[in-house]
């Protein structure tokens, strides 16, 4: 296995790149959406939340897909620094509201995404982590919820408000939406979305050899504003596999999102699907409770042990990156460095144990 570190679009530089170095790190996953555009309520020192049911900020440019040149010079410009690019996480709205949707842009927006997935073959960046989801990653609170009141976030109960026109994944792709709400879908709708879009995209993912890694919902509830969600108790992650055996058709596997679910054994849901080979990347972050009441924990005092999943991981000869979702903030002048390094800390240590034959208690040892 291999440590990585993910970065938002305002971090990719070079004094995040040496943070990232000099904490053991080798590896980049690399957020190019700008989340915190034009969002006042979601700062950009700390991961992004928003408010409840307001979006992280406006999307990007639909008219600027991003290129191979671009992506060839991010990659050139991390290894430099000692590095390697290992995944694009998300893909901008702008770039594929239709096709969340199922509007009148699908087609075009379908374009968008194959034309994406070959620039990042050329440029030699082999994973697409991506979040089919209406709604998005919201309906979240941040508080002094993590060990000695370190701020951190979490969820305090459903919510149910709709998502307005011109929103989608919580942000904003269209400003000048006319007033109105989204009209809720049913889940085997949002389904047939999924599966419309991975039959478009797997093959042109699989020439290109990249490989498209679905990120759990997050939170994980049935509905969110109204709207379905896909991967919200681990067993579903056994459909979204079942519309194609392509060796591209993957997991960006979120430990945290998976324990706040309500259902299921997250230690066999890791070992089941590292046996598989299907997990891309995996977002190590641990949580106190259970959607939708949960907190965010540091990755040593929460539900999960997390020694124990980098062993499962270690055992069936995972041999991708691991890096922090995200962590709580620390009480110092470098809340996000801070709480970042203890995670890296952490992780770098558990991958020493597990490489030196660590074995969980209550598991036997082999002969």
């Amino acid at each position: 296995m291999k440590l990585g570190l993910g970065l938002y679009r305002h971090m990719l530089n070079d004094d995040y790149y040496a943070f990232a170095v000099q904490s053991g790190c080798t590896h980049v996953i690399a957020h190019l959406v700008d989340y915190f555009k034009q969002g006042a309520a979601n700062p950009a020192h700390n991961q992004p939340t928003g408010g409840k049911d307001t979006p992280w900020g406006v999307a990007g440019d639909p008219r600027h897909l991003w290129t191979a040149a671009e992506l060839t010079a991010l990659r050139r410009q991390i290894e430099a620094a000692g590095l390697k690019l290992e995944a694009i996480e998300n893909l901008d709205p702008a770039y594929w509201y239709d096709i969340l949707l199922d509007g009148p842009r699908r087609a075009e927006q379908m374009r968008n995404v194959q034309a994406i997935l070959r620039a990042m073959g050329e440029a030699g960046i082999p994973i697409l982590g991506y979040n089919f989801s209406i709604a998005g990653v919201c309906g979240r609170v941040s508080g002094p919820f993590a060990r000695g009141g370190a701020e951190s976030v979490g969820m305090d109960g459903e919510v149910d408000t709709p998502i307005p026109n011109g929103v989608v994944w919580n942000m904003v792709y269209d400003p000048d939406a006319p007033v109105g709400t989204l009209a809720s879908i049913t889940h085997d709708e949002l389904w047939r979305r999924l599966e419309r879009f991975l039959e478009e995209a797997l093959p042109v993912a699989e020439k290109a050899g990249v490989r498209l890694a679905a990120h759990p919902d997050d939170p994980p509830t049935p509905t969110m504003r109204r709207q379905p969600r896909l991967v919200y108790q681990q067993a579903m992650y056994q459909r979204l596999i079942d519309i194609s055996p392509s060796p591209s058709n993957q997991f960006e596997f979120c430990l945290g999102t998976l324990a706040e679910m309500t259902e299921g054994d997250l230690y066999q849901t890791v070992d089941r699907y590292s046996a598989q080979r299907r997990l891309a990347y995996v977002h190590f972050r641990n949580v106190s409770g259970k959607a939708p009441h949960y907190h965010e924990t540091f990755i040593d005092d929460g539900e999960v042990d997390m020694l124990r999943i980098l062993y499962l991981l270690h055992k069936n000869d995972f041999d991708g990156v691991v890096i922090p979702d995200h962590a709580p903030q620390m009480n110092c002048s470098a809340p996000w460095h801070a709480g970042m390094a203890h995670t890296l800390g952490f992780l770098r240590a558990g991958l020493d144990a597990v490489e030196r034959g660590f074995v969980p208690a209550e598991l036997p040892r082999q002969p």
